[in-house]
């Protein structure tokens, strides 16, 4: 027996929007939970890691402004995970592969954003700049690929059917 869903019909633009919305959600809120978690174990408080994604536009003086630059970082971490996944969305536009081969196409995208981030963003930020580490280069293109690669493409494809 087909399993049959009630669904209701979406205009387009909120249904892209929603795509959007929904992807950019659960990426950044898997995003910055691994960060909470492997960063943690190395002895990074919460508080602080959310204040160094807010150095990306404040500098050094990020670490002075307590639960407020927190909070923009927690921001900034979901305004990137949205226009992350707006642009997956867009490129799947016009690029079926993308939603017919999520799963490949999202590791792909993944490991993608991070070099962008990583080499693009935030030299070019206000950020502290930090040695390379192979290790944290690794655990950082993983987590690209399957927290915020992956769910996007995969979200990107429910919606897109």
């Amino acid at each position: 027996m087909p399993n049959k869903r009630l669904q209701f019909p979406m205009p387009s633009k909120i249904r892209s929007l929603a795509t959007i919305l929904w992807a950019g959600l659960i990426a950044g809120g898997l995003d910055i939970t691994a960060a909470f978690a492997v960063y943690g174990f190395f002895g990074l408080k919460p508080m602080r890691l959310l204040q160094g994604i807010a150095g990306g536009l404040l500098g050094p003086r990020t670490f002075e402004g307590g639960l407020a630059t927190a909070f923009l970082g927690l921001l900034c971490q979901f305004l990137i995970a949205f226009s992350v996944a707006a642009v997956y969305f867009a490129m799947s536009r016009g690029l079926p592969f993308l939603v017919e081969h999520a799963v490949i196409s999202g590791f792909v995208y993944g490991a993608a954003v991070y070099f962008f981030m990583n080499r693009i963003v935030v030299p070019l930020s206000a950020a502290t700049k930090y040695p390379f580490s192979f290790k944290m280069m690794f655990i950082g293109v993983v987590i690209h690929m399957f927290c915020v690669g992956l769910p996007i493409s995969l979200m990107v494809r429910r919606f897109s059917r």
